[in-house]
């Protein structure tokens, strides 16, 4: 080992005094040793510090700073200032690595020095009757892997679970630490590093166990909501569609009910113009919405002048969707793309 560690593992921490000892121990166990651990504990409240303290004089690779409460976004950019790995694995107080996770990870981007991020899969450890629908998006998830689908299905939702990524330090220095803003921070840096044209896979088997659990950041903060997504979505898909759209700023919008509509009304915020909607619902066809005029989806626009944005929620729908499009010559990044 040399005097800097490869891996530099990051978990910011909050409140987590009775899960903690199980996530730092399933990274202090792992096949791939050469790795630091730096641990930031956010002001917690509860026993989480004592915790990491007791498991950083086990352990001289557990680096531990305590900080005073300032947010999720503080305390990874502060631990990002830190590490001095040549990567970064993050790591969340409530889940558990795989035994090999960082091994894995580490050899893939050292066999793919184009890529700039691996992540994993994950497996959901939660209600999964109660909580269904988060059940369905790690199903989602996992079904992408290449960069390629990550890249298509970006604009749908985030496509990766944050504590399963490794990704390449020197991205910080090039492009930026998280953001703070009304906005998930995993998912704006997603978006910004694939705007920039950075690579990004994962691997085809489970690295992580994913604790779902009612304090969870995602489930009540605003910075979370359907609405945070919407937002920082429609800026990032603006700037896509100025450089692959060829009719820009000219888009078909998918979906002519009101969730549908308003989802589309921040891309006009970005200088985006609707020029029609196309919808699935007979009733719907011809009418003028807000000025432009509604296409039943078997009259579609021709797909050499126009480009369409699918704006459809339902998963099963935006399928069937996508099966239509690609049946009548469209091509998904082309022609459309899906951002539900």
């Amino acid at each position: 080992m040399g005097d800097n560690p490869t891996v530099s593992v990051l978990l910011p921490v909050y409140n987590a005094g009775q899960t903690v000892s199980a996530a730092v121990r399933s990274i202090l166990q792992q096949s791939y040793s050469d790795f630091e651990l730096i641990a930031v504990d956010d002001g917690s409240n509860d026993e989480t510090f004592s915790v990491l303290t007791r498991l950083a004089r086990s352990d001289s690779r557990i680096k531990l700073f305590g900080r005073p409460h300032e947010g999720l976004v503080s305390a990874l950019n502060f631990g990002l200032r830190q590490c001095r790995g040549q990567f970064v694995a993050r790591m969340d107080g409530d889940d558990v690595s795989r035994y090999n996770r960082l091994e894995k990870q580490v050899c893939f981007l050292r066999d793919h020095a184009d890529t700039g991020l691996v992540s994993g899969q994950v497996s959901y450890q939660g209600d999964k009757q109660k909580n269904f629908g988060y059940c369905l998006y790690v199903e989602w998830i996992n079904s992408l892997t290449s960069h390629h689908e990550i890249s298509l299905n970006r604009f749908i939702e985030s496509p990766l679970a944050h504590p399963s990524v490794m990704f390449r330090k020197s991205l910080i220095s090039m492009f930026g630490p998280y953001a703070s803003g009304p906005f998930p921070e995993d998912y704006e840096l997603w978006l910004r590093w694939l705007e920039q044209g950075i690579k990004m896979a994962k691997i085809p088997e489970t690295v992580l166990d994913w604790h779902d659990n009612e304090n969870r950041l995602s489930r009540n903060h605003p910075d979370y909501s359907l609405d945070a997504f919407f937002k920082i979505k429609a800026n990032y898909l603006a700037l896509w569609l100025k450089k692959n759209n060829p009719h820009y700023p000219e888009v078909w919008i998918w979906g002519a009910g009101r969730k549908a509509r308003h989802r589309a009304e921040y891309l006009e915020m970005h200088q985006c113009l609707i020029k029609g909607y196309i919808d699935v619902r007979s009733n719907l066809a011809g009418n003028i919405i807000q000025d432009r005029k509604v296409r039943l989806y078997h009259d579609l626009p021709d797909k050499d002048d126009s480009f369409i944005v699918v704006y459809v929620g339902k998963r099963s729908v935006r399928e069937e969707i996508r099966a239509y499009l690609n049946e009548n010559g469209f091509v998904e990044g082309v022609n459309y793309i899906v951002a539900a």
